[in-house]
C-alpha cells in the first residue's frame, strides 16, 4: 500500500513533469472515446491507449460485460454509457476483450455453456477448443448488447458515434482490432 500512498503524494509534481495541466482538467470533461473493459487488473486501458488524463471515459465491468438495456431497471452501466454518449458526446466507444480471460477460460474447461456470461440469460459462449476464438466472440456480443441502448442507436444510425470491438493479449502485449468486412480480429 505504501507505493500507491507514495504515488499519490507525487503525482502533482509528476503531471507537472509531464506537461499536464490539471486545472485544465477540472474545469472541463470532453473525452475523446469511451473504453469498455473487463475489471481484469492485467487490462490497463489508458496504459494500453497512451492517453493523458481526460481523453478516456473508462467502464471497467465483470467479465467486460455490456447488460442488456431494461428501462424499468437502469444498471450502473447503462447509466454510464447514457452519460458518455449522451452529455459527453463520445465519438467512439472501444469494447475490449482480453486473453485469458477467467469467464471464458472456465466456459471451456468446464466443457459447457455459461448462461450470462455475455450479460444475457439467453446466450452463452460457444464451446470450441480455441479459447481465443471464444474471447473474441464475446467482445462482438458486447457490441451488440451495446448497439441496443437507446442512447447508442440513433447515434449509430446518424454515424456521429462509432463502436469498435478489441482483444488485447496480456502476455504479448499485441492488440487487435475486429475489421468486419475481412470478419476477423488484426493487429492494429
Amino acid at each position: 500500500m505504501q507505493d500507491l500512498i507514495d504515488q499519490g503524494c507525487a503525482f502533482p509534481a509528476s503531471a507537472a513533469a509531464h506537461s499536464l495541466h490539471l486545472e485544465r482538467l477540472a474545469e472541463q470533461h470532453r473525452p475523446r472515446a469511451m473504453f469498455i473493459a473487463c475489471s481484469d487488473a492485467r487490462l490497463v486501458p489508458s496504459l494500453l491507449t497512451a492517453v493523458r488524463p481526460g481523453d478516456l471515459y473508462e467502464l471497467r465491468t465483470h467479465r467486460g460485460v455490456v447488460p442488456p438495456y431494461d428501462a424499468k431497471k437502469p444498471t450502473g452501466e447503462s447509466r454510464t454509457i447514457a452519460y458518455a454518449v449522451d452529455e459527453l458526446g463520445v465519438a467512439d466507444i472501444v469494447v475490449c476483450g482480453h486473453s485469458d480471460c477467467d469467464v471464458v477460460t472456465a466456459a471451456m474447461h468446464d466443457n459447457r455453456r455459461v448462461s450470462g456470461v455475455t450479460g444475457c440469460a439467453e446466450e452463452s459462449v460457444p464451446l470450441s477448443e480455441d479459447v481465443t476464438a471464444a474471447g473474441h466472440w464475446h467482445a462482438l456480443t458486447q457490441l451488440d448488447a451495446l448497439s441496443d441502448c437507446p442512447c447508442v442507436a440513433p447515434r449509430l444510425a446518424d454515424r456521429s458515434l462509432r463502436l469498435h470491438a478489441w482483444f488485447q493479449e496480456p502476455d504479448t502485449g499485441a492488440t487487435l482490432a475486429h475489421h468486419p468486412r475481412a470478419s476477423t480480429f488484426l493487429p492494429l
